[in-house]
């Protein structure tokens, strides 16, 4: 009995010494050694500081990027003043057989949109340097006035029963009686200003039409932009500025339009949009026969190409087409019907567009004036060169903004880059220079 009662406690003890030495060996063992901690991150390479925001309506929107060939493109800056007669590039210009070139005149900073007044004064209107000038031609002797100046880009002249019409950014005004007062003319008088400020397409080629009234055009305020019902269109009133309609809408940017002199129908460019592709869209020419024909602008391009942002849900069957494809980022400007009789009859009522070069293409296109010939329903016939040369080795050494069919024939084409006016004849230059 005695044996059965200890054994319990013998068997205790022998686990208790058992667990000791256990104890005892586990607390001679090296300890595990602690998780490696993992690697201290790098710091994050230093960014390069984030370019600041375009403003709105800048034409570089739209821009694609990590492109090395599109990153190179950006409108092309002309020089700041105008050339000297002796360095204007007349001597490249080609004119067709028969055809003669010469310097108007010169002087004139950023010489763009012309008109011809009842006494024979060429006005110039300007986009960059806000003066509108007067060239007059006295005994063979021609004269560069400044008109006026500190204007807001007053591009846009038009000329009527003695006065001058100027358009600027965002108003159109007036100087009456404006040859008899070229040397002291009065300031212009403001006759309508319900215009939208925008900078982008905001300056305006004017015209009178057929029906004496003043045509005035709205860009659209930017690339490609969805915008409101004051812009993309253009405009019509009376001389004195009332009873404005619109008459055409989908119109992204014109700087040229002009009436047909046998159907009275308006034919106008209008400037495609940038940053698509190289090659499309094409500029347009186009024709109202109604008023207000949508001409696509920004849902359809060029008559047929579906715009991959804002034409969803739309087709280009919706639109009028244009007339006639004046090529990829041309920049196709000022544009008159011939009606004079010192050149060829096959010249006669046809269209001299003067096409004022790309920026938004690698190998550039334009920088010429046009001949488009129609058909006697008012189609496109044939579009043919009239002057090239503007455009050597894919640099501009002069850039065509506007062609103005002259009282005695002859036509004028201004040239923003030179700032000068270059007068084109037919004939024996004897005899064209008389």
């Amino acid at each position: 009995m005695k044996s059965d009662l200890l054994a319990p406690r013998s068997l205790w003890l022998a686990g208790a010494l058992f667990g000791a030495l256990t104890l005892g060996a586990a607390a001679q063992q090296p300890p595990n050694p602690p998780a490696a901690a993992p690697p201290a991150a790098s710091p994050p390479p230093a960014s390069a500081p984030a370019a600041a925001p375009l403003p709105p309506g800048s034409p570089l929107i739209g821009r694609p990027t990590g492109n090395e060939a599109a990153a190179k493109l950006a409108p092309v800056t002309p020089p700041p003043i105008a050339a000297s007669p002796d360095k204007l590039p007349t001597a490249k210009l080609k004119v067709p057989p028969g055809f003669n070139i010469e310097v108007y005149a010169a002087g004139m900073a950023n010489a763009r949109s012309l008109a011809e007044g009842d006494k024979g004064t060429v006005f110039v209107g300007s986009r960059l340097v806000g003066n509108v000038y007067a060239i007059t031609n006295k005994d063979g002797k021609r004269t560069v006035k400044t008109l006026a100046s500190g204007l807001y880009r007053p591009n846009g002249v038009a000329f009527k029963n003695g006065t001058l019409y100027i358009a600027e950014l965002s108003k159109v005004s007036r100087i009456d009686n404006v040859e008899d007062n070229l040397d002291n003319p009065p300031k212009p008088t403001v006759i309508y200003d319900n215009l939208p400020k925008d900078e982008a397409h905001g300056w305006k080629f004017i015209a009178i039409g057929p029906d004496n009234k003043l045509y005035v055009p709205v860009g659209q305020p930017g690339n490609n932009v969805l915008h409101d019902d004051d812009h993309g269109q253009i405009r019509r009133m009376n001389l004195d500025g009332s009873g404005a309609e619109v008459i055409a809408r989908g119109v992204r940017n014109t700087v040229g339009f002009d009436w047909n002199p046998e159907t009275r129908q308006l034919y106008f460019t209008d400037n495609g949009r940038d940053w698509m592709s190289e090659d499309v869209p094409e500029d347009e020419l186009n024709r109202i026969t109604k008023v207000g024909e949508h001409f696509g602008a920004p849902y359809c391009l060029q008559g047929n190409i579906v715009d991959p942002e804002f034409g969803w849900g739309k087709s280009c069957s919706e639109f009028t087409a244009p007339v006639a494809l004046m090529g990829p980022h041309s920049a196709s400007l000022g544009m008159r019907f011939y009606t004079g009789n010192l050149f060829p009859k096959a010249y006669k009522n046809a269209i001299l567009v003067a096409r004022h070069g790309s920026w938004n293409r690698s190998k550039k296109v334009g920088g010429d004036v046009l001949l488009v010939k129609l058909n006697k329903d008012g189609t496109v016939k044939s579009t043919e060169p009239f002057i090239t040369g503007f455009l050597d080795n894919n640099s501009y050494i002069g850039r065509p903004v506007d062609v103005l069919p002259m009282k005695d024939g002859s036509v004028l084409v201004s040239d923003d880059w030179n700032g000068a006016v270059y007068r084109v004849t037919y004939g024996k230059p004897k005899m064209a220079a008389q």
